[in-house]
Protein backbone atom coordinates (compact mmCIF):
# COMPACT_ATOMS: atom_id res chain seq x y z
CA UNK A 1 0.00 0.00 0.00
CA UNK A 2 1.18 3.54 -0.79
CA UNK A 3 0.75 6.43 1.62
CA UNK A 4 -2.35 7.54 -0.31
CA UNK A 5 -4.38 5.36 2.06
CA UNK A 6 -3.13 4.77 5.59
CA UNK A 7 -3.95 1.62 7.54
CA UNK A 8 -3.71 1.40 11.32
CA UNK A 9 -4.37 -1.99 12.91
CA UNK A 10 -5.05 -1.30 16.55
CA UNK A 11 -4.57 -3.90 19.24
CA UNK A 12 -8.22 -3.68 20.29
CA UNK A 13 -9.54 -5.15 17.02
CA UNK A 14 -10.25 -1.84 15.30
CA UNK A 15 -8.74 -0.85 11.94
CA UNK A 16 -8.55 2.82 11.01
CA UNK A 17 -8.39 3.46 7.26
CA UNK A 18 -7.53 7.01 6.26
CA UNK A 19 -7.76 8.57 2.80
CA UNK A 20 -4.53 10.57 2.83
CA UNK A 21 -4.60 13.14 0.06
CA UNK A 22 -6.01 16.23 1.80
CA UNK A 23 -4.42 18.53 -0.82
CA UNK A 24 -6.84 17.07 -3.40
CA UNK A 25 -9.66 16.77 -0.85
CA UNK A 26 -9.12 13.01 -0.83
CA UNK A 27 -10.67 12.64 -4.27
CA UNK A 28 -10.92 9.10 -5.62
CA UNK A 29 -7.81 9.14 -7.78
CA UNK A 30 -6.26 5.92 -9.02
CA UNK A 31 -3.84 5.75 -6.09
CA UNK A 32 -6.63 6.33 -3.58
CA UNK A 33 -8.79 3.66 -5.23
CA UNK A 34 -5.97 1.12 -5.31
CA UNK A 35 -5.06 1.88 -1.71
CA UNK A 36 -8.65 1.51 -0.58
CA UNK A 37 -9.08 -1.82 -2.37
CA UNK A 38 -5.94 -3.06 -0.59
CA UNK A 39 -7.07 -1.69 2.77
CA UNK A 40 -10.48 -3.35 2.65
CA UNK A 41 -8.85 -6.63 1.62
CA UNK A 42 -6.39 -6.43 4.49
CA UNK A 43 -9.18 -5.71 6.97
CA UNK A 44 -11.38 -8.55 5.74
CA UNK A 45 -8.63 -11.16 5.91
CA UNK A 46 -7.08 -10.23 9.25
CA UNK A 47 -8.91 -12.30 11.92
CA UNK A 48 -7.67 -9.98 14.67
CA UNK A 49 -9.60 -7.04 13.21
CA UNK A 50 -13.34 -6.87 13.88
CA UNK A 51 -14.44 -3.30 13.04
CA UNK A 52 -13.09 -0.78 10.52
CA UNK A 53 -13.36 3.01 10.62
CA UNK A 54 -12.98 4.87 7.31
CA UNK A 55 -12.08 8.55 7.46
CA UNK A 56 -10.24 11.28 5.55
CA UNK A 57 -7.10 13.24 6.35
CA UNK A 58 -7.42 16.96 7.00
CA UNK A 59 -10.35 19.00 8.25
CA UNK A 60 -11.89 20.00 4.91
CA UNK A 61 -12.90 16.80 3.17
CA UNK A 62 -13.75 13.20 3.86
CA UNK A 63 -13.76 12.65 0.10
CA UNK A 64 -14.74 15.14 -2.59
CA UNK A 65 -15.74 12.41 -5.04
CA UNK A 66 -14.27 11.11 -8.27
CA UNK A 67 -11.21 12.59 -9.94
CA UNK A 68 -12.84 14.72 -12.65
CA UNK A 69 -9.50 15.43 -14.32
CA UNK A 70 -8.91 11.71 -14.71
CA UNK A 71 -12.41 11.29 -16.16
CA UNK A 72 -11.69 13.94 -18.78
CA UNK A 73 -8.31 12.44 -19.66
CA UNK A 74 -9.81 8.95 -20.00
CA UNK A 75 -12.93 10.11 -21.76
CA UNK A 76 -14.71 8.02 -19.15
CA UNK A 77 -18.23 7.03 -20.05
CA UNK A 78 -19.78 4.19 -18.02
CA UNK A 79 -17.44 3.46 -15.07
CA UNK A 80 -16.47 -0.23 -14.83
CA UNK A 81 -18.09 -1.85 -11.81
CA UNK A 82 -14.69 -2.64 -10.34
CA UNK A 83 -13.37 0.90 -10.74
CA UNK A 84 -14.41 2.04 -7.27
CA UNK A 85 -13.92 0.14 -3.98
CA UNK A 86 -17.52 -0.02 -2.74
CA UNK A 87 -18.43 -2.50 0.03
CA UNK A 88 -21.58 -4.37 -0.89
CA UNK A 89 -20.96 -3.91 -4.61
CA UNK A 90 -17.39 -4.36 -5.88
CA UNK A 91 -16.17 -5.56 -2.46
CA UNK A 92 -17.69 -8.08 -0.09
CA UNK A 93 -17.03 -7.59 3.61
CA UNK A 94 -18.24 -9.72 6.52
CA UNK A 95 -17.39 -7.30 9.32
CA UNK A 96 -18.90 -3.98 10.46
CA UNK A 97 -17.63 -0.72 9.01
CA UNK A 98 -18.03 2.86 10.21
CA UNK A 99 -17.60 6.00 8.11
CA UNK A 100 -16.14 8.84 10.19
CA UNK A 101 -16.98 11.80 7.97
CA UNK A 102 -14.72 14.70 8.85
CA UNK A 103 -15.60 17.15 6.05
CA UNK A 104 -17.36 17.18 2.69
CA UNK A 105 -18.59 13.85 1.36
CA UNK A 106 -19.66 14.70 -2.18
CA UNK A 107 -20.55 12.35 -5.07
CA UNK A 108 -18.13 9.42 -4.76
CA UNK A 109 -17.40 10.56 -1.22
CA UNK A 110 -21.07 10.10 -0.35
CA UNK A 111 -20.90 6.76 -2.18
CA UNK A 112 -18.16 5.29 0.00
CA UNK A 113 -19.68 6.74 3.20
CA UNK A 114 -23.07 5.29 2.27
CA UNK A 115 -21.47 1.89 1.65
CA UNK A 116 -20.26 1.66 5.25
CA UNK A 117 -22.61 0.03 7.75
CA UNK A 118 -22.68 3.00 10.13
CA UNK A 119 -21.80 6.68 9.94
CA UNK A 120 -20.46 9.18 12.46
CA UNK A 121 -20.15 12.75 11.18
CA UNK A 122 -18.46 15.92 12.28
CA UNK A 123 -20.89 18.78 12.78
CA UNK A 124 -18.84 20.58 10.11
CA UNK A 125 -19.38 17.83 7.52
CA UNK A 126 -21.57 18.21 4.46
CA UNK A 127 -23.06 15.58 2.16
CA UNK A 128 -24.11 15.90 -1.49
CA UNK A 129 -24.84 13.77 -4.54
CA UNK A 130 -23.55 16.28 -7.09
CA UNK A 131 -23.61 14.24 -10.29
CA UNK A 132 -26.39 16.34 -11.87
CA UNK A 133 -24.04 19.34 -11.65
CA UNK A 134 -21.43 17.71 -13.90
CA UNK A 135 -23.59 15.63 -16.24
CA UNK A 136 -22.82 12.31 -14.59
CA UNK A 137 -25.14 9.79 -12.91
CA UNK A 138 -25.34 8.12 -9.50
CA UNK A 139 -26.60 4.52 -9.88
CA UNK A 140 -24.65 3.63 -6.74
CA UNK A 141 -27.19 5.68 -4.75
CA UNK A 142 -29.97 3.11 -5.30
CA UNK A 143 -29.51 1.41 -1.88
CA UNK A 144 -30.07 4.82 -0.25
CA UNK A 145 -33.81 4.13 -0.41
CA UNK A 146 -33.33 1.70 2.50
CA UNK A 147 -31.84 4.50 4.62
CA UNK A 148 -33.90 7.64 3.98
CA UNK A 149 -37.43 8.48 2.72
CA UNK A 150 -38.12 8.52 -1.02
CA UNK A 151 -39.00 12.20 -1.36
CA UNK A 152 -35.88 13.29 0.49
CA UNK A 153 -33.74 10.99 -1.64
CA UNK A 154 -35.37 12.40 -4.76
CA UNK A 155 -34.62 15.99 -3.75
CA UNK A 156 -31.00 15.24 -2.85
CA UNK A 157 -30.32 13.51 -6.18
CA UNK A 158 -32.28 15.88 -8.44
CA UNK A 159 -30.93 19.13 -6.99
CA UNK A 160 -27.37 18.09 -6.19
CA UNK A 161 -27.42 20.54 -3.28
CA UNK A 162 -25.44 19.76 -0.12
CA UNK A 163 -27.06 18.95 3.19
CA UNK A 164 -25.53 19.62 6.58
CA UNK A 165 -24.42 16.92 8.99
CA UNK A 166 -27.33 17.89 11.23
CA UNK A 167 -29.80 17.35 8.37
CA UNK A 168 -28.11 14.05 7.51
CA UNK A 169 -28.58 12.98 11.12
CA UNK A 170 -32.25 14.03 11.12
CA UNK A 171 -33.09 11.97 8.03
CA UNK A 172 -31.28 8.88 9.28
CA UNK A 173 -28.19 8.92 7.09
CA UNK A 174 -25.89 9.57 10.06
CA UNK A 175 -25.94 7.60 13.32
CA UNK A 176 -24.08 10.04 15.55
CA UNK A 177 -22.74 13.59 15.42
CA UNK A 178 -19.53 14.87 16.99
CA UNK A 179 -17.74 18.17 17.28
CA UNK A 180 -14.86 18.25 14.75
CA UNK A 181 -12.14 17.60 17.31
CA UNK A 182 -14.04 14.69 18.85
CA UNK A 183 -14.99 12.84 15.66
CA UNK A 184 -12.54 9.96 15.94
CA UNK A 185 -13.26 9.55 19.66
CA UNK A 186 -16.97 9.24 18.83
CA UNK A 187 -16.28 6.73 16.05
CA UNK A 188 -14.02 4.69 18.35
CA UNK A 189 -16.72 4.78 21.02
CA UNK A 190 -19.24 3.31 18.57
CA UNK A 191 -16.73 0.70 17.43
CA UNK A 192 -16.06 -0.19 21.06
CA UNK A 193 -19.75 -0.75 21.69
CA UNK A 194 -19.80 -3.20 18.78
CA UNK A 195 -16.72 -4.97 20.13
CA UNK A 196 -18.51 -5.58 23.43
CA UNK A 197 -20.86 -7.97 21.65
CA UNK A 198 -20.12 -11.60 20.86
CA UNK A 199 -18.33 -11.67 17.48
CA UNK A 200 -20.56 -14.36 15.97
CA UNK A 201 -23.68 -12.55 17.17
CA UNK A 202 -22.46 -9.32 15.59
CA UNK A 203 -21.77 -11.15 12.32
CA UNK A 204 -25.21 -12.78 12.30
CA UNK A 205 -26.89 -9.51 13.21
CA UNK A 206 -25.15 -7.65 10.40
CA UNK A 207 -26.17 -10.35 7.92
CA UNK A 208 -29.76 -10.14 9.16
CA UNK A 209 -29.90 -6.41 8.43
CA UNK A 210 -28.45 -6.88 4.95
CA UNK A 211 -30.79 -9.76 4.16
CA UNK A 212 -33.77 -7.71 5.30
CA UNK A 213 -32.93 -5.00 2.77
CA UNK A 214 -32.71 -7.51 -0.07
CA UNK A 215 -35.80 -9.66 0.48
CA UNK A 216 -39.45 -9.65 1.38
CA UNK A 217 -40.50 -10.39 4.96
CA UNK A 218 -40.91 -14.17 4.76
CA UNK A 219 -37.79 -14.78 2.68
CA UNK A 220 -35.72 -12.52 4.95
CA UNK A 221 -36.90 -14.37 8.06
CA UNK A 222 -35.97 -17.72 6.55
CA UNK A 223 -32.57 -16.52 5.36
CA UNK A 224 -31.82 -14.81 8.68
CA UNK A 225 -32.62 -17.99 10.62
CA UNK A 226 -30.14 -19.86 8.44
CA UNK A 227 -27.50 -17.14 8.90
CA UNK A 228 -27.93 -17.34 12.68
CA UNK A 229 -27.51 -21.11 13.10
CA UNK A 230 -23.71 -21.05 13.42
CA UNK A 231 -24.03 -18.41 16.12
CA UNK A 232 -26.66 -20.36 18.05
CA UNK A 233 -24.58 -23.55 17.96
CA UNK A 234 -21.35 -21.85 19.05
CA UNK A 235 -19.52 -22.03 22.36
CA UNK A 236 -20.13 -18.30 22.75
CA UNK A 237 -23.89 -18.90 22.76
CA UNK A 238 -23.38 -20.93 25.94
CA UNK A 239 -20.75 -18.62 27.40
CA UNK A 240 -22.93 -15.51 27.21
CA UNK A 241 -25.81 -16.75 29.41
CA UNK A 242 -23.31 -18.45 31.74
CA UNK A 243 -21.34 -15.23 32.22
CA UNK A 244 -24.55 -13.32 32.86
CA UNK A 245 -25.68 -15.83 35.48
CA UNK A 246 -22.25 -15.74 37.12
CA UNK A 247 -22.18 -11.91 37.02
CA UNK A 248 -18.88 -11.67 35.15
CA UNK A 249 -17.75 -10.38 31.74
CA UNK A 250 -18.07 -12.99 28.97
CA UNK A 251 -14.94 -14.53 27.47
CA UNK A 252 -15.74 -14.63 23.73
CA UNK A 253 -13.95 -17.29 21.67
CA UNK A 254 -15.57 -16.63 18.25
CA UNK A 255 -16.42 -20.30 17.99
Amino acid sequence: MSDAVLFEARGDGIAIITLNRPETRNALSLEIREGLFAAWDRFEHDPALRVAILTGAGDKAFCAGGDLKEMVERGLQVPPRDMFPVPGDSIELSKPTIAAVNGVAFAGGWMIAQACDLCVASTAAKFAITEVKVGRSSPWAAPLIHMIPQRIMMEIILTGKPITAQRAYEIGLVNRLAEPGALMDKALELAGEILEGAPLSVKAGRETVLLATEMGRSAALQAARHASEYCYRSEDAQEGPRAFAEKRPPDWKSR
